[in-house]
């Protein structure tokens, strides 16, 4: 199956999932992705631009600061509404008593 750059860049992003102190090497993606060196490397180029992924001083690829940040606020926003629902159970199991 043909894939577009977009989907590429997407698959890319994912591939490092994991790698976050450790990275992971172009040609390591392109195998683990079944694609070009060259192919992994536009779609890297692209994620760096938009600060998603960043190089390692090792030479290694993985996630930036910034997607850090966003799975926490992802994980800070579950929380939340965690809480909230625990504040709302508490509140119908005390009106069942």
């Amino acid at each position: 199956m043909k894939i577009n750059a977009a989907q590429r860049v997407l698959r890319v992003w994912q591939a490092l999932k994991g790698h976050t102190f450790t990275g992971l090497s172009n040609s390591e993606i392109a195998e683990m992705l079944g694609d070009s060196p060259a192919n992994i490397s536009r779609a890297l180029n692209t994620l760096i631009a938009e600060d998603l992924a960043t190089k390692l001083p090792s030479g290694r690829f993985a996630h930036s600061v910034k997607t850090l940040q966003i799975a926490a606020a992802h994980y800070d926003h579950t929380q939340r509404m965690k809480q909230r629902i625990d504040q709302m159970q508490g509140q119908i199991n005390a009106g069942t008593r």
